[in-house]
């Protein structure tokens, strides 16, 4: 994108941040509260990208006026000090602005399901996807984020076949978005005598969660079953039928719920499953038709993809999308996730902004 243009599309957004300060004054807009919380809402997102525009314009006039003054006998001194000083902030708020103006992701600011399945390596496999699950609870605890599970199945010593978990928080989808794909670990398994290292691997799904009005779901494309809960033995565990088994017959989805006592309860948990993996798919479609688009995000489509390694031996955890090492695993499987999250997110936009400067 050219500097003229961003120019022009700056210019048109503070003109338009302009007029909605003015609505937000209005009483009869006040006395609208959908509207003003819809102008309230436009307004925060614009708030910063006028600011630093704001705050770039000031510098550029600053930097013009030293400039002009350069040759001055009294004054050529200071004004080159000043020039010094005000090339480095003029580029660095021009980077944070190209930052900005970068397309965002319209899932971002969504709630996410976390859907942990075991992967290759039997008991151990799921007892990696138990670590995983706890490892996303604790980052969540440590953003003050709330969780919830939604499904689970239990192995006998522990582990997870599967676990799905709600993550509700403000931003939570643009933090843990980069998780998807396939995790893998290298460790000496407590079910082996011998002591050799084994690899299991479990995958990640993180799925944005949707509202209703967001994915078409019609009542005549859903069947429903109600069936008697079980316990990890298959013993029943409740006499009165509350588990519940959506099946979404357009996609051939199956959703099922058993955790709670209430019938209602595991019905609106299972809808928010479905619904949420109903919006992937759609939005895999999308981004699919969008080929620069895949190739601008980093690991957040190939849910084949090999993501991140857990070497215990090593004491390490690697990204491999970004090359990052971390060698304190037992701090990342207690949350410790953020320097990963950092770099993958830096990276992206890294790569947006070398696609948006060939555009």
């Amino acid at each position: 994108m050219s500097w003229e243009h961003a120019k022009h599309k700056l210019e048109e957004l503070e003109t338009t941040y302009e007029e909605i300060e003015r609505k937000l004054a209005d009483p009869q807009v006040t006395a609208d509260l959908q509207q003003y919380r819809h102008l309230s809402k436009s307004y925060s997102d614009l708030t910063e990208i006028v600011s630093t525009y704001r705050e770039l314009k000031q510098v550029v006039e600053s930097l013009e006026e030293a400039e002009s003054l350069l040759h001055d006998e009294e004054m050529g001194q200071l004004a080159q000090a000043e020039v010094d000083e005000l090339r480095p902030r003029l580029e660095e708020v021009s980077e944070r602005l190209k930052v900005l103006l970068l397309p965002k992701d319209p899932n971002d600011e969504k709630n996410v399901l976390v859907e942990i399945r075991a992967g290759t390596g039997g008991e151990e496999a799921a007892l990696f996807a138990g670590d995983l699950f706890r490892m996303y609870c604790r980052y969540a605890e440590r953003r003050g984020w709330k969780f919830d599970i939604l499904s689970v199945q239990e192995t006998g010593i522990g582990g997870y076949k599967e676990v799905v978990l709600s993550i509700e928080g403000s931003g939570a989808y643009s933090q843990l978005k980069y998780e998807s794909g396939v995790h893998r670990v290298q460790r000496v398994p407590v079910t082996e005598a011998s002591g050799r290292i084994h690899t299991s691997a479990a995958t990640v799904a993180v799925l944005p969660e949707a509202e209703e009005v967001e994915v078409d779901m019609s009542p005549n494309d859903i069947e429903m079953d109600v069936y008697h809960s079980s316990s990890a033995g298959g013993q029943n565990v409740q006499k009165v039928a509350t588990a519940i088994r959506v099946l979404h017959k357009p996609s051939g989805i199956v959703v099922t719920c058993q955790d709670e006592r209430s019938q209602l309860q595991n019905k609106e948990k299972a809808m928010r499953m479905l619904r949420a993996r109903l919006y992937d798919i759609q939005q895999q479609q999308q981004q699919a038709e969008i080929t620069a688009t895949r190739r601008s995000q980093i690991g957040t489509g190939d849910r084949s993809e090999k993501v991140r390694t857990y070497n215990f031996p090593d004491g390490r955890v690697t990204d491999h999308r970004v090359g990052l090492t971390i060698y304190n695993i037992s701090v990342v499987l207690d949350g410790g996730l953020q320097p990963f999250i950092d770099t993958l997110a830096t990276a992206d936009q890294a790569e947006k902004m070398r696609i948006a400067s060939t555009v």
